[in-house]
């Protein structure tokens, strides 16, 4: 199976204007939240392993008490692609659902 496509510059932006609470870092989409105890937070990423199987494409995460960072790229195309903006979209779903708050990375 070959690597998918990088998206461009103008793709991502579209992207991230439907996206609530995710930026581009790097050659990643990141985004943050608050939940309401360290194991809500812990249970939220359960819930991203499930949507990150079901897509099979794994983000990265960092639990920090009640926080978690989500970080998603594809490796092998180097960037970017629109498998990181489903995966992006369907976390941002599971926040909501949770009542996660987005915190601001600006």
């Amino acid at each position: 199976m070959s690597a998918p496509d990088c998206l461009r510059r103008d793709e991502v932006e579209a992207g991230l204007a439907m996206l609530h609470g995710w930026s581009v870092r790097g050659d990643a989409l990141v985004a943050d939240y608050q939940l309401g105890s360290f194991r809500d937070a812990v249970a939220f990423t359960a819930e991203i392993a499930d949507v990150a199987d079901q897509l099979d494409h794994h983000p990265e995460w960092r639990v920090a008490y009640r926080r978690v960072e989500v970080s998603t790229t594809t490796h092998d195309a180097g960037g970017l692609t629109r498998l990181d903006l489903l995966l992006a979209t369907q976390v941002s779903a599971v926040a909501a659902a949770r009542g996660a708050d987005v915190v601001d990375l600006d």
